[in-house]
């Protein structure tokens, strides 16, 4: 599809200055909290560690260099079924692009694709053959970044948001059959599209391989499922389970139980709002210590800025939440559930405990979870961690290519 095919004219992202000024005044009028005693981080994000950030948002980010860099690809705002979708998209060069939607996570944002969208789009000026270009397309998941506010659809989960994929894709892009690709959140959307629409991808390739009834149940909220840990395991596995846990429970219990209530301190300071994504950038990703390995300030305020500006961190929260109050529900009883070509990515940070790089793919095949997708390439990694296509956008650009090899 060229250019003058497309079937949207481009609109350019553009924040109002009214909008940066308020935030601008709401980052210099904030009240601290004391954080006495936390110079460990055990209580969470140290003041000091997120005030420096805060003093950077106010004296040195500027939003309109990153809203520059964005610009650089084209943009759309769409209706979907009602709802607002916007799309970032990086025509393929090369003999026969496939389309790829590309579908995030939280706290993600559509620009955390940045670094691979390039090098997919164009294989050939990034070393690789023009037989491998891809179409590329990244919404803002909806109710996340500039899809949003989403006021007429407070029920949005994963897999509403695979309908929409869909209907963007096909009835809307008119492509016949594409490709799909997503982490976090986004691998379930992405595992979805691959379940009820197979017949008509390529094929999928996740950041991970959860089943789609993960959020179903009575308690989705408890990362651990109420299970004790066993007495006789060895000390360091049984750190390692309790650094896991600790790693996703506030998250998924509040996200899922009650992110209402949290959106409201979070919608009204965005020292507060950048604090509680903060964390999940900080835990989640493979630093080393240093947040800044992985995201510079300019990185990071960028992210913010984005959930920010657009007022979405309640709707991109609440996402969890509808995630369980209206659960999965399969679309066909055929096996493997999804039938679409799935490709995987696994990262060390992510191992389970107990578990090494080199026994990552053989431990996963013996999961209840691999049954669940029809896998044709699964790769591990020793680097990386949650944000993969932005923490090593290389091994993520290769094993994504390795996927839709033969398939195209």
């Amino acid at each position: 599809m060229s250019h003058a095919e497309f079937p949207f004219k481009a609109s350019p992202i553009h924040v109002s200055e009214e909008v940066l000024n308020d935030l601008n005044r709401r980052l210099t009028s904030v009240r601290w909290p004391l954080d006495a005693g936390n110079e460990d981080g055990y209580y969470g994000v140290r003041r000091d560690e997120l005030k420096a950030l805060v003093d950077y948002w106010i004296h040195e980010f500027d939003w309109r260099k990153s809203e520059q860099a964005i610009n650089a690809y084209e943009h759309y705002q769409v209706q979907v079924n009602g709802v607002p979708v916007h799309f970032m998209r990086k025509p393929g060069v090369g003999p026969n692009p496939v389309p790829l939607i590309l579908s995030h996570g939280w706290p993600w944002t559509f620009w955390h694709w940045s670094k691979v969208v390039d090098p997919l789009a164009d294989p050939r000026a990034h070393g690789g053959d023009p037989a491998d270009a891809f179409d590329v397309i990244v919404p803002s998941l909806p109710g996340f970044g500039f899809s949003a506010p989403l006021p007429d659809h407070p029920d949005m989960n994963f897999w509403k948001m695979a309908d929409l994929w869909h209907t963007l894709m096909t009835d809307m892009l008119g492509y016949e059959k594409y490709a799909a690709a997503g982490c976090d959140v986004g691998a379930l959307i992405t595992g979805q599209l691959g379940h009820k629409y197979g017949a008509e991808l390529y094929g999928i390739h996740i950041g991970s391989a959860l089943k789609l009834d993960f959020f179903n149940g009575e308690r989705a909220w408890d990362y651990a499922g109420g299970r004790p840990i066993r007495e006789d395991l060895p000390e360091e596995i049984r750190n390692q389970l309790l650094e896991l846990d600790r790693r996703f429970a506030s998250h998924l219990a509040v996200h899922v139980l009650d992110p209402g209530t949290l959106a409201y301190g979070l919608s009204d300071s965005p020292v507060g709002m950048l604090a509680w994504i903060l964390e999940r950038w900080i835990k989640w990703s493979d630093n080393k210590g240093s947040i800044e390995q992985v995201f510079s300030k300019d990185d990071l305020l960028t992210h913010a800025t984005i959930f920010w500006v657009n007022n979405a961190i309640e709707t991109s929260m609440r996402v969890y939440a509808n995630n369980n109050r209206y659960p999965w529900e399969p679309s066909h009883s055929r096996q493997p559930v999804i039938e679409a070509p799935t490709g995987i990515t696994f990262v060390g940070y992510e191992n389970p405990p107990g578990v090494t790089t080199d026994q990552r793919v053989e431990h996963f095949l013996k999961t209840d979870r691999a049954a669940w997708y029809n896998h044709v390439n699964i790769t591990a990694h020793e680097e990386g961690g949650h944000f993969i296509p932005w923490e090593v956008p290389e091994l993520w650009v290769q094993d994504l290519r390795r996927t839709f090899h033969g398939r195209r």
